[in-house]
């Protein structure tokens, strides 16, 4: 009986290191590809002073970066960045990144190609939303926070999912693919002609997906820079804030004058902007 039992001890120990280094091999296959992917990704998060979690999801690098050292509000209040894309997020978010982070908020992104907000997109985006609340302890809504093409993507998954949403913060955000990049270079990722796509746009583009928005009191945040020329502001952010309004949704425009699409202090050390995500995040996690 002994020996089974000292058996049985060193078998279960044998599961146990073969499940441990599959787990540690999963991990670094994780890492390698997110990092590959993402190649700014450890030097802003370290900047940051946040701390790494490599996934894959749907077959797409994504990241968790948790505030080090201190444990979480449970549940944990999270910012969307995106676009996740090779060279984003970039230096000039660290800024921003550090004040959540020592606010107890998470930073989190996935990559999901060039997809303009496309279908596959957003089904990639539920089950990165599906994984970060059911697994990571993250709150329920998240605070989104679109920059540029972002927008495109986070806005359509919103659309859709308003009750995972807490705020959108956005900078200088692309809302009409009609304005950029136009349809003719956004119908491949839709499978479509340039044709086929102007027949479904509202379907699919962010300026007119807002009601579902409005309804459920989702506050809107956006910065923009007056001199941006391949985001126009007036096309972009301020159409979309004007029917927001329209529809009786809360949204503030700040209006950075002589700026464009580039990372201007003005635009990523915004203290306005800072407060807003911080604000809205403490209420999504209570």
């Amino acid at each position: 009986m002994q020996k089974r039992i000292l058996l049985f001890v060193a078998v279960a120990a044998v599961v146990t290191m073969s499940r441990a280094d599959s787990a540690a091999r999963a991990d670094d296959s994780a890492r390698a590809r997110v990092t590959a992917a993402l190649p700014t990704l450890d030097a802003v998060a370290t900047a940051a002073r946040g701390e790494v979690t490599y996934l894959d999801v749907a077959d797409c690098p994504a990241f968790l970066i948790r505030p080090p050292g201190r444990q979480p509000s449970t549940p944990m209040p999270w910012v969307w960045y995106a676009p996740a894309i090779r060279g984003q997020p970039r230096p000039a978010h660290v800024w921003m990144f550090r004040q959540f982070l020592a606010e107890g908020i998470a930073v989190v992104g996935i990559d999901v190609g060039e997809s303009m907000g496309n279908p596959g997109g957003r089904a990639a985006f539920s089950a990165f939303h599906s994984l970060l609340t059911e697994e990571y302890g993250c709150a329920e809504r998240a605070i989104l926070m679109p920059q540029s093409r972002g927008a495109l993507m986070l806005y359509n998954w919103a659309a859709e999912n308003p009750g995972h949403v807490a705020c959108v913060a956005g900078i200088y955000t692309v809302c009409d693919m009609s304005s950029w990049p136009g349809l003719k270079r956004a119908a491949p990722a839709y499978g479509l002609s340039e044709e086929g796509l102007a027949a479904v746009l509202p379907q699919h583009n962010p300026i007119d997906r807002l009601e579902p928005l409005a309804k459920a009191d989702i506050p809107l945040l956006h910065i923009h820079g007056d001199s941006d020329d391949p985001a126009p502001i007036e096309e972009n952010s301020g159409e979309l804030a004007r029917r927001y309004r329209k529809l009786g949704g809360s949204v503030e425009l700040i209006v950075v004058p002589g700026k464009g699409h580039e990372e201007a202090k003005e635009i990523f050390q915004c203290q306005q902007v800072a407060d807003f995500v911080i604000s809205n995040a403490r209420r999504a996690s209570r």
